[in-house]
């Protein structure tokens, strides 16, 4: 299979270079100084430092040349941050069979990834590759379970094919909402454990601990479901790879950058300094402000995201959000 990876950072590069192992992949980055390197050097020492890459991958700027064939009679893979995902699905061939990578909500609109396909591309095969995945594993070939999410049989067909091997394990899935709901939701609860963590590491009073961080991940789930539900996903869905699978991953893992956002917010650290010293895009500090947003809209209630985007927005300091959390009034566990 021709496989066109459009993001040449750690994700994109470490799926690319697992597929580079069976199929033809071109991996596309907007900086040709990177990418002259990466090609010189078969490393991305910005992402990924130390991980040898495949002498089979390809590695170009030049974006026509690279989707081309894959657009044809392949699949072309969007590795990008939420934030050029649209500016990705307009440049990609109409024939294209696209799927994304990125979670979250897209600034501003506060779509999905499979909204803004569904606006752009209306008749183009589209689908998400989700699930519990850090790329420094994947790009050493450490096994891993993904979920290729789509309303089209084909294309899920195509992602199992592209991706699935020996260290990648491909489900399919015929629910993108909730998948992509999951990838997005996760990110943001992600930042609150953090936050509980950090808490608990700086030994103040009254700190919650373990307990707390069970709690927050199991009701983290039930919000993450009720608006997954209410935009249309089923309710298993969540308790799989990219609901169930990926919260715990994020939360609880430590090559996580959001759950690195809400250690350093419990730290005292500003969160402008805290995505300087990140060097990659924490998705979560993006999308929670969205998430809530369009809970409200929904008439879903989501405590513990509206907490984290008080914390973000500085409106509450983490010790201060964690007693809000515990103030609420008690009721069946059901209600939220």
């Amino acid at each position: 299979m021709n496989i066109a990876v459009l993001g040449a950072g750690a994700w994109g590069t470490a799926l690319a270079a697992q597929a580079a192992l069976r199929h033809d992949v071109c991996l596309w980055g907007r900086d040709a100084a990177q990418i002259a390197r990466m090609a010189a050097t078969r490393r991305n020492d910005r992402y990924l430092p130390g991980v040898e890459l495949p002498d089979a991958l390809r590695f170009t700027a030049d974006f026509e040349p690279c989707t081309a064939s894959a657009a044809a009679s392949g699949l072309v893979i969007v590795a990008t941050p939420m934030a050029s995902l649209r500016d990705m699905l307009a440049r990609v061939p109409a024939r294209a069979r696209v799927a994304w990578l990125c979670k979250g909500f897209e600034s501003g609109t506060g779509l999905l990834g499979h909204e803004v396909a569904q606006a752009l591309r209306p008749q183009g095969a589209a689908g998400v590759l989700s699930g519990p995945s850090f790329a420094e594993e994947v790009a050493i070939g450490q096994p891993t379970a993904l979920v290729a999410a789509s309303f089209d049989a084909d294309l899920r067909d195509a992602m199992v094919q592209a991706f699935h091997g020996d260290a990648l394990r491909v489900y399919t899935s015929s629910d993108p909402v909730g998948v992509e709901v999951g990838g997005a939701v996760k990110n943001v609860l992600a930042i609150a454990t953090g936050l509980c963590d950090g808490l608990a590491a700086a030994g103040v009073p009254g700190a919650p601990g373990l307990n707390a961080r069970a709690a927050l991940v199991t009701r983290g789930l039930a919000e993450m479901t009720r608006l997954g539900v209410a935009l249309g996903a089923r309710a298993d869905t969540f308790m799989g790879l990219s609901g169930l699978g990926d919260l715990v991953l994020t939360a609880t893992g430590h090559l996580s950058r959001n759950r690195k956002v809400g250690l350093r917010l419990a730290q005292g650290v500003p969160l402008a300094q805290i995505l300087a010293e990140l060097g990659h895009v924490a998705e979560g500090v993006y999308s929670a402000t969205t998430v809530c947003r369009r809970a409200d809209a929904l008439g879903v209630e989501m405590p513990i995201s509206k907490a984290v985007v008080a914390v973000l927005e500085g409106r509450l300091a983490p010790h201060e959000a964690v007693a809000h959390l515990m103030a609420r009034n008690a009721r069946p566990e059901q209600e939220g």
